[in-house]
Parts: structure tokens; sequence; C-alpha cells
């Protein structure tokens, strides 16, 4: 059995929350995320311990929602294939703060997205100077790192931030 998932926007997911329609509103960042800023009516999941079978099955939509809904879409994919009735929130949390859902807010925390940026560039610029420093080979860390980050561009996975959600600063 194979089901696509649909999108919600912010302003529809709004109105379901107003009307208390029941549904299940689970947000897949890592737990650092979540508490940075989540909706209210949201539980954290992250995206690595999702799967259909640790998702309520009572008939009730599945909302997935994330920081920009990327991570959401890949949650939807994964669960989509043996569940009906699974959304992802276009735009995610940022767009939902943009329409004004309440949310709860908590201690800022360095996104996931923010970290993988900073490892990428700290190993490239390690790369680079180990090459110049030491052996020219060492460039091949640069080379490396810029692969992976054409590969993530193109599979819209990426493995250094799959990595990053399971260090404890993320916990």
């Amino acid at each position: 059995m194979t089901n696509k998932f649909e999108t919600i926007s912010p302003a529809d997911l709004k109105l379901l929350l107003e009307k208390r329609e029941p549904l299940h509103l689970i947000d897949v960042r890592t737990a650092r995320e979540y508490q940075e800023v989540h909706l209210s009516e949201a539980v954290n999941l992250p995206l690595d311990q999702v799967k259909p079978e640790s998702l309520p099955n009572d008939g009730r939509p599945i909302i997935l929602i994330c920081k920009s809904g990327m991570r959401g879409r890949t949650a939807a994919e994964k669960v989509s294939v043996c569940r009906q009735n699974v959304y992802n929130v276009d735009g995610g949390t940022d767009g939902c703060v943009a329409a004004k859902l309440s949310v709860v807010r908590g201690k800022k925390a360095v996104s996931l997205e923010r970290q993988v940026r900073i490892a990428a560039g700290s190993l490239v610029l390690v790369g680079v100077t180990l090459s110049y420093l030491v052996h020219p080979a060492c460039i091949g860390l640069s080379a490396f790192v810029g692969a992976g980050l054409v590969f993530a561009g193109v599979t819209d996975t990426c493995g250094m931030a799959m990595m990053l959600a399971k260090m404890p600063w993320n916990k």
C-alpha cells in the first residue's frame, strides 16, 4: 500500500488548531531545536526516530513539522508508505511563526543547518591548511567535504546533519 503525503500551509494548520480538530502534530527536529521554539500543540519525535510504528495509529491525521519543511517532508515520505492522512507543514516552524501560530520559546540553540555549515567550513579550512603545511595530499579532506556537500544537494540528504543530530549537544 503506497500513499502520497500532502502538504498543509501554516494558515490551514492554524484553522485546524483553532477548530480543535483531532490530529497529531509531530515536530521532527532535534530535541535542542524543539526546545528553542515549537508550536504549542507539537510533540517532539526526532527524524531519526520516526518510523510508521513509532507514530500513533488512531486514524487521526499525522502532521509533521520541522524548521523549514525539508525534514518534515523526509519524515512524511517515510511514513506515508503505510499510513494515510500524513501531512507536511509547508515552510515548517519558520512559516508557522510568520503566520502567528502559538509557539513556545525556550533557550536559543544552534540549528542543525548552522552546525553543518560550521563543521563543513572547518573541515575544508583544516584540509587546505594541512595541505599547505604538512603534505599536499591533505587537500583530499577538502575535496571529500566538497563532494559530500554536492551529494547532499543532489540527493537532498545530508550525512553530516544525520551524524550531528546524534551528538550529545543535540539531545
